[in-house]
């Protein structure tokens, strides 16, 4: 689904990104894990379009993406959840919904999926006239999610979703991000820097240092690794 290829950001004339090499298969959930500021966030950010690399290519089915604005890769069908959430905090959470579909004309299945939404996050449906603002740092995280996949995206980018909330809350969004994964065959891709966490969730994952994916395998083999297990789990 998704092929990036000997990719190199900057920002100005620092090198952020250096020869990164990832593939997502459709209906897979892959996590790329690292230290903070190991280059996790660019990489999401160059897919998006938001910090275009200056060499190397990205394939998104076939097509390939590096040179389209942000907009047009939503249309084609990724999204993302931001680091910090970034949620219009003072539109409401019905309205913050709405933002996620804007591309979409179906009103009706928009609708359906906004019910959707409410099933898989009720505490969303007692707020819904709430002012994005007004809600939990937990709540914020469950509806920058929501927004995300109004889009019906095809790939769901997620930056650091646990960043910052209680246990239980964690376990309530991971649960919904295994479900949706099964359920509606949405693949992901899980930027995270809790690895025992996003490894356990995953299929797959990778390892990033210093913008450098230095390695790459089964999420159990990397759970079960010397190396992730001293450098990400502390033990």
């Amino acid at each position: 689904m998704l092929e990036i290829n000997a990719l190199q950001t900057y920002y100005g004339n620092i090198q952020a990104l250096k020869d990164v090499n990832i593939h997502i298969s459709e209906g897979e959930i892959v996590t790329l894990i690292g230290a903070n500021g190991a280059g996790k966030t660019t990489t999401l950010m160059s897919i998006c379009g938001i910090v275009p690399p200056a060499f190397g290519t990205i394939t998104f089915q076939g097509r390939k993406i590096n040179n389209l604005n942000p907009e047009q890769i939503v249309a084609l069908g990724i999204s993302q959840a931001p680091e910090g959430r970034h949620i219009f905090p003072y539109l409401t959470v019905r309205e913050n919904l709405d933002m996620g579909a804007f591309l979409r004309r179906d009103s009706r299945a928009v609708n359906q999926d906004m019910e959707m939404i409410f099933e898989l996050f009720p505490i969303l449906a007692e707020r819904r006239m709430q002012e994005g603002a007004t809600l939990s740092g937990g709540e914020q995280q469950m509806l920058a999610i929501s927004r995300a996949l109004m889009s019906r995206p095809r790939l769901l980018l997620l930056d650091e979703p646990s960043l910052g909330l209680a246990p239980m809350m964690i376990k309530k969004i991971f649960s919904v991000l295994n479900k949706i994964n099964r359920e509606q065959h949405t693949t992901v891709f899980l930027v995270e820097q809790n690895a025992n966490l996003a490894l356990k969730l995953a299929h797959r994952g990778y390892v990033m240092e210093n913008g450098v994916i230095i390695m790459e395998d089964k999420a159990e083999n990397l759970l079960a690794g010397e190396l992730v297990k001293k450098a990400y789990l502390g033990m």
